[in-house]
């Protein structure tokens, strides 16, 4: 009678069993999702990109105070001319006219004058409504930058979310199929060394070794995707050098997953369908109010360029043959309302275009809205349906088991063949790492829940605490 020992495939259906939950001892501390989050927030290069764009808008919005808060600045230069009314201006800022300098002959051609001049100037806005509304303008327009990049750092946190689990699947499926691997070839001569005994034919033999390539095909291209998955983590987390992330050996338990996803499945539930507050969440949505209001704004500034202005201004002029800034002063005030009637078409065109900006904005937030519902409704349709999938996968784990050792049983004692044995075996192990695709899932689907309702993908760092030590 054959017996179990000598065919060991049933270590790997063992090991698959406890593929969720077995710890391997860590060679350094693993990176869990908090830290991956963290990491991410600071350094991954789409959130420092925003950051930037922001900073750059913060600044560029200071640009319109130009024409709202008072200027101040220093004059200073030196000339030297004969051009006859230059000479004359020149002398008498200097206060050094004499009778002589009237004569008509000096008047006409007179010696080469030179002036050092000095002046200090402040000007005052009075009335630019293009400054305010262009401040205005501007303002939103930060707002809208800083609710894009605050979308983007909810989008990359449900990335890193998915990356970093989905990594962990990728070296849980090659380690599980490394050992699989190990079983297989021990089987494969145990089943050669009965062929020699006459125990079994030279067919189950053959069967047991294709087995067995077809599992280190599998690991071949589980250890490449493994590899893959880490460093597409350590890219999403921006790091730039050669170090890979180290991580837990295996996903957390259905239990704490469940619990996680049975709590949001009930808001998403709610959710699906309803139109109120729509969007109100969503920085993309925020960033898209935003840049209609901004838009708005613009609008209004290109239109009051037609308006008038109104400027006061104020200086001091200091004029003198030698040294700047030295001799008599003298000060100078006044208004100066400007209008400009036409200026080439330009102030229409600017209209036109700034027009155009605020209907292509109103349209950008109707889509931002719509797409907003849809994502909402598509997520909690996923989550419930992953949810559901989770449970059927365990259910299928738990009798695909059964059935390889019912299988194993019956092959012991000569009711099966060697080919119904190796099936069973495949599906017990498609089964269990179906089980484990389905709980990274439903991970999936929480967090692509919280991005679409507007909530933190980071509510996932909860699993933590069920996470088990590093590979």
């Amino acid at each position: 009678m054959r017996t179990s020992s000598l065919f060991p495939i049933a270590l790997a259906a063992a090991l698959l069993a406890v593929l969720p939950t077995s710890p391997v001892r860590a060679q350094s501390a693993p990176l869990s999702l908090g830290e991956a989050i963290r990491e991410a927030d600071h350094h991954a290069f789409g959130n420092r990109i925003a950051a930037a764009a922001t900073a750059s808008d913060r600044a560029r919005a200071r640009l319109p105070l130009r024409g709202i808060l008072p200027s101040a600045r220093l004059e200073a230069g030196v000339i030297r001319t004969t051009d006859p009314i230059g000479a004359f201006g020149t002398t008498l800022r200097q206060r050094l006219v004499t009778p002589a300098a009237f004569a008509p002959a000096t008047l006409n051609y007179p010696s080469a004058v030179t002036n050092a001049q000095g002046g200090l100037v402040l000007e005052v806005p009075l009335v630019n409504g293009d400054a305010w509304l262009g401040l205005r303008a501007a303002r939103a327009a930060v707002d809208a930058s800083k609710a894009a990049g605050e979308w983007a750092a909810v989008s990359t946190r449900a990335d890193v979310v998915r990356a970093y689990y989905g990594a962990i699947l990728a070296e849980a499926k090659a380690g599980v199929l490394a050992q699989a691997q190990q079983a297989a070839e021990a089987g494969v001569r145990q089943v050669r060394a009965m062929v020699t005994q006459g125990l079994v034919t030279k067919a189950d033999a053959l069967q047991a070794s294709v087995r067995a390539s077809d599992v280190a095909a599998q690991l071949l291209g589980a250890r490449s995707d493994a590899l893959s998955a880490r460093e597409q983590l350590a890219l999403l987390l921006g790091r730039t050098g050669p170090e890979l992330p180290t991580l837990p050996s295996a996903l957390p338990d259905d239990a704490a997953v469940m619990a996680l996803a049975v709590h949001d499945s009930a808001a998403a539930n709610t959710a699906v369908g309803a139109t109120d507050g729509i969007g109100q969440l969503r920085d993309d949505v925020r960033a898209a109010q935003a840049g209609v209001t901004a838009a708005g704004a613009d609008r209004r500034r290109a239109a009051s360029t037609l308006l008038p202005r109104v400027n006061g201004f104020a200086r001091y002029d200091w004029n003198d043959p030698r040294t700047v800034y030295a001799g008599q002063k003298n000060w100078t005030v006044g208004v100066m309302a400007s209008w400009s009637l036409f200026g080439g078409n330009a102030e229409l065109a600017d209209v036109a275009v700034t027009t155009a900006r605020s209907d292509a904005a109103r349209a950008g937030l109707d889509a931002a809205r719509a797409q907003s519902q849809l994502e909402r409704d598509d997520a909690a349709r996923r989550l419930t349906l992953s949810l559901q999938r989770l449970t059927l996968a365990c259910d299928a784990a738990e009798q695909s088991r059964e059935a390889y050792r019912l299988v194993q049983k019956r092959y012991d004692g000569g009711l099966a063949t060697i080919a119904e044995l190796l099936a069973a075996e495949t599906s017990a192990t498609g089964a269990s790492l179906a089980h484990a695709a389905a709980r990274y899932a439903v991970i999936d689907a929480i967090a692509t829940w919280r991005r679409a309702s507007g909530g933190d993908p980071a509510v996932l760092t909860a699993l933590d605490s069920s996470t088990t030590t590093a590979r």
